[in-house]
Formats: C-alpha cells, sequence, structure tokens
C-alpha cells in the first residue's frame, strides 16, 4: 500500500520535513456477534473497518490497522470500555481525539453493546484526529465498511438502529500530525 506524504503538517522551515503516513491491515478477526466477546485489536492497532452478515447468531468481523509514519509504528494507548447501551439505539463517538481499538457486544439487538477507544503517539508526540465524516446508512445484516486509508482514515463511532434488518453507520476520522 503506497504511504501518504503529510506536507505542511510540520513546522515550516529549514528543519521541517515531510513525514509518509501508511495504514496497513494487519489483523482480520471474525467473531459470533452475540457471543459476548469483548474484541480489542491487537498491540498498536486500531479499528480500520467491521463487517457483519446475518442476524445476532451471524458473524462479525473486525479490521485492524497498524498506523506507521515514515515507516515507524504509532504507539497506541488502549482506553476504557464505555458504559453499556441496547444495540438497537446505540450511538458511539469515541472522545476527542480518540480512535475506536475495541467493541463488546452480547445477545441480540436488545442486547449491550460497549466501544473501546484509544489514543496514538509518534516519536512522543500526540497523532490528531479531525474531520470526521458519517457513511450512509448500512443494512446491519449484510454490510462491510472500510476506512479511506488512502484519505489517511481511521475509525471513530458507530450508530446502529433496529434489529439485523436496521442500518448501520460508520464514523472515520482522519489523521493529523502537528509539531
Amino acid at each position: 500500500m503506497a504511504g501518504v506524504v503529510l506536507a505542511g503538517l510540520l513546522p515550516a522551515g529549514p528543519a521541517a520535513a515531510s513525514v509518509t503516513l501508511t495504514i496497513r491491515l494487519a489483523t482480520t478477526s471474525t467473531f459470533k456477534e452475540s457471543a459476548g466477546v469483548d474484541f480489542t485489536c491487537p498491540w498498536n492497532q486500531v479499528l480500520t473497518g467491521r463487517a457483519h452478515k446475518g442476524d445476532e447468531n451471524g458473524y462479525t468481523t473486525y479490521y485492524c490497522s497498524r498506523v506507521l509514519f515514515n515507516g515507524e509504528e504509532a504507539q497506541v494507548t488502549v482506553g476504557d470500555w464505555s458504559l453499556g447501551q441496547r444495540e438497537d439505539y446505540s450511538t458511539y463517538q469515541a472522545p476527542w481525539n480518540h480512535v475506536l481499538v475495541g467493541r463488546w457486544h452480547t445477545g441480540d439487538e436488545k442486547g449491550i453493546t460497549r466501544y473501546r477507544p484509544g489514543t496514538m503517539t509518534w516519536r512522543g508526540r500526540q497523532v490528531y484526529i479531525d474531520m470526521h465524516t458519517w457513511t450512509g446508512p448500512m443494512r446491519e445484516s449484510s454490510h462491510a465498511s472500510h476506512a479511506d486509508v488512502d484519505q489517511r482514515q481511521i475509525m471513530t463511532g458507530r450508530i446502529h438502529s433496529g434489529n439485523e434488518n436496521g442500518d448501520t453507520k460508520y464514523q472515520y476520522g482522519k489523521i493529523f500530525l502537528y509539531g
């Protein structure tokens, strides 16, 4: 995968240098949705996609990626689980400057869903997440959604309403590096 050059995101002047950002798929994990799996991406990885097929007895696939600046991994600090909410009317947006690194769900649409946020740093610098956008609605029972990594995106939120025939939307944020 080709990297994206982050020109203009570091201080201007003779010492300024372009930084190449690469978001590389590293892990794909599939679980039975209703099994109560508290999934967290492996070490130093963030969520960049999710797919689901079927009802609560169907399978969910999580796509986790590494974020690299000039070929060096960004460090991911995993946060605490969010408060639980019923899946059939759930909305979650990671806190400011956070990404999604995990999700936990048990049961059907009346079951509980929780999310796990995280933050990223590179060489001691905070990695910023901004310019959030939502996807259009997708039918939960048959969909796949992936961040546009060529546009420096990673997953930052999700909305779901109804049962497996209801709609799911994803929020993706863009990665920036300053200073």
